[in-house]
């Protein structure tokens, strides 16, 4: 839930923010988990990667918005820094109720068609 003073405060997104030059988008995924949600890297493990938007800017460059969807051994707990008022894990069938990031809600549905198709992990015991 992005802190009030934020671009779009008030509304829900992902953690998340630039890339810096040397960095993967999964290692700028990885980084930006642990600074605004408090999740170690060690507690992930990266499944994929979805280019929800892509983007022309001024004088032709380029750059995209992308996802980056990790699977953790259990739920981990959040810890939100000052760009959130509040982080919590949400339902897949509850995301789209919430009052959306202009952004993630754009790109929600190809997001949600996406981990339809990713098969989940089970470790089952014996």
């Amino acid at each position: 839930h992005r802190a009030p003073w934020s671009h779009q405060g008030g509304t829900w997104a992902l953690p998340g923010g630039a890339r810096d030059s040397h960095e993967t988008p999964e290692e700028a995924a990885v980084r930006e988990a642990h600074e605004e949600a408090g999740l170690a890297a060690e507690q992930l493990s990266v499944r994929t990667t979805v280019i929800t938007a892509e983007v022309v800017g001024a004088g032709g460059t380029h750059w995209t918005y992308t996802t980056v969807i990790a699977d953790a051994t259990e739920l981990l707990e959040t810890v939100p820094n000052r760009e959130s008022s509040e982080l919590r894990w949400v339902a897949e069938d509850e995301v789209a109720e919430l009052p959306l990031h202009p952004g993630f809600a754009a790109s929600w549905p190809q997001l949600r068609d996406v981990t339809a198709t990713i098969p989940l992990r089970v470790n089952r015991s014996r």
